[in-house]
């Protein structure tokens, strides 16, 4: 059997031990001393010259006098002399003086990490660390206010620093609100945790939001006409690009909705839905004592194997023709092809004849596609 308890190494009662009460008012006067720990003061060097019984103090390196030699030590006096304890590692005492609790760690007397309104760290139902210096395990976490409004605040070093809230699952992030590497809030998302896209970016110096909306909400294509979708400004329509050049793929419109041209062969107008309109004033020469004639060049050309329509009347202002207007015939188109046509004006046979040097001008209409 030891000689001493392993914990507060109190003195035990041997076997056939005389004066047995010795030891034991050891232990008893040890306890007292060791159980509710009360320091009048820590560091002490010089033993003070009138103790009250029962006065603990705990030494410092080198204390002289009455404590020669007992450094790091608990002196306590029992009304005679001093008696001397060697503190174990966490071991807790009240300091006195400070109204504050101590433990012993690492060979001296120090605060605890409950430190009044400054914890180095806490733990609430889990492990807090050096990074997670606050760390909470619970089904929901409330903050309320005293009295009125209550804000939460996240501040951070310096602009390119990061504040945020980070939503993870089984540990993996997957959305994080706040201001990332910059001061505009943005909202990023994440499906593995490692690959992160801003879906969001408000920016406080041009009071913008910015909102790249994808996937389902917006069209897939520029056939996509689902209901409920948003329009793509590639896809859709509006001031900067009704009007241009018109372009399809797949017989799809891909370019503006009107373009308008005009060239030495007249004037033309494309849809997007492939119509094409173009427009000439043609002036015709004479060709024989029946007939004024002359081949127009569209402006641009139909669709392969759709001839277009086209219509023309006489401009009366500019008839130089010897026969008088009620001396001719309609307006005829010959040869009508996808890139030109003959446009002929006749005389009424057996009234008076073209000569040569007559003219006349023609307003032709021709009406088609262009795919």
């Amino acid at each position: 059997m030891t000689e001493t308890s392993p914990k507060l190494g109190l003195p035990y009662i041997q076997p056939a031990q005389a004066q047995k009460h010795v030891t034991h008012n050891e232990a008893i006067r040890e306890l007292d001393t060791l159980v509710q720990l009360r320091i009048a003061e820590f560091g002490t060097e010089t033993a003070p010259g009138t103790p009250a019984l029962g006065e603990t103090h705990a030494l410092g390196p080198v204390p002289g006098g009455a404590w020669a030699g007992q450094g790091g030590k608990l002196a306590t006096w029992d009304g005679e002399v001093w008696q001397f304890l060697t503190p174990r590692e966490g071991w807790l005492a009240w300091d006195i003086a400070a109204s504050r609790l101590r433990s012993h760690a690492g060979g001296n007397w120090v605060y605890p990490d409950l430190n009044g309104d400054q914890l180095a760290r806490l733990g609430i139902a889990t492990a807090a660390s050096d990074t997670n210096r606050l760390a909470v395990a619970s089904e929901a976490v409330l903050f309320t206010h005293v009295g009125g409004d209550h804000r939460l605040k996240l501040n951070k070093a310096a602009a390119g620093d990061t504040a945020s809230l980070l939503f993870q699952s089984d540990w993996t992030g997957h959305a994080e609100m706040g201001l990332a590497d910059d001061t505009a809030f943005s909202l990023k998302v994440s499906a593995d945790g490692d690959s992160w896209t801003q879906v969001m970016r408000a920016d406080p110096g041009a009071l913008r939001v910015d909102v790249p909306i994808t996937g389902v909400a917006v069209q897939s294509s520029a056939t996509d006409i689902t209901a409920g979708r948003l329009m793509r400004a590639d896809y859709g329509y509006g001031p900067g690009n009704i009007l241009g050049a018109v372009s399809q793929s797949a017989d799809v419109p891909t370019g503006a909705i009107i373009e308008r041209g005009v060239n030495a062969n007249g004037d033309f107008v494309r849809f997007a839905d492939g119509t094409q309109i173009c427009t000439h004033a043609i002036t015709l020469n004479y060709v024989n004592s029946e007939l004024l004639s002359a081949t127009w060049i569209y402006p641009v050309s139909f669709l392969a194997g759709a001839t277009p329509r086209i219509c023309g009347a006489l401009n009366a202002s500019t008839f130089s023709a010897a026969p008088g207007l009620s001396e001719v015939g309609g307006v005829a188109f010959g040869s009508i092809a996808v890139a030109s046509t003959s446009v002929q004006l006749r005389r009424i046979s057996g009234l008076t004849n073209f000569a040569s040097g007559n003219t006349a001008e023609i307003r032709v209409t021709a009406i088609g596609r262009w795919f």
